[in-house]
């Protein structure tokens, strides 16, 4: 077989629809959605992204994801959460990212309290997949896309006791897209080459 008939058979192969032809919507597909973390880092990371997309599309912020990188410290909590007004005042200078006081606030909010979560159960990691059957991801039969809901049960429970805690822009749809993100809960479709 040869490099271009692999490179072909690559991209005939079946993904979830909303994989669009734009690589770098693919490779997060194929790479990263839908596979668990459990690392505290890659879901603070998550965390502040879901939240700067809320009501925009996962590919605006997808493109932007290394400015955010850059923005918030490399997603590192503690410098996130120690961020001041200069640092609010920079933030909301920066083209590179969704510029919104209030998303920009939140994301500092929330890393506040991701280090308080952290303290009271070990780990970010821990606490989120707590709210897990067995802690092990919840693989979903999907057959076609709109089988796959915008939110769940569970995603109310974890949004509801996480607003509890005080955290910003993580309502239950944007939970529910942490948990397919985080790989929490896998929605590839059954035919997809990345389940």
């Amino acid at each position: 077989m040869t490099h271009d008939s692999r490179l072909k058979t690559k991209e005939l192969q079946t993904r979830c629809s909303w994989a669009t032809s734009d690589p770098l919507y693919i490779k997060y597909h194929d790479e990263e959605w839908g596979k668990p973390v459990y690392d505290d880092k890659i879901l603070f990371e998550f965390l502040l992204l879901e939240g700067a997309q809320a009501g925009l599309s996962w590919i605006t912020i997808l493109k932007r994801r290394e400015n955010y990188s850059k923005a918030f410290a490399i997603f590192e909590v503690e410098k996130v959460a120690a961020f001041d007004d200069q640092d609010v005042e920079r933030l909301l200078n920066d083209p590179g990212i969704i510029r919104n006081k209030l998303k920009v606030n939140g994301a500092i909010t929330n890393a506040k309290l991701f280090i308080e979560v952290q303290k009271e159960f070990g780990s970010f990691s821990k606490y989120m997949w707590g709210f897990i059957p067995d802690g092990k991801p919840i693989e979903n039969n999907v057959e076609r896309m709109s089988d796959v809901p915008a939110k769940t049960e569970l995603s109310d429970a974890i949004s509801k006791d996480m607003k509890k805690r005080g955290f910003k822009f993580f309502g239950t749809t944007i939970c529910y897209a942490f948990m397919q993100a985080t790989g929490m809960v896998n929605d590839h479709l059954l035919n997809c080459c990345a389940r």
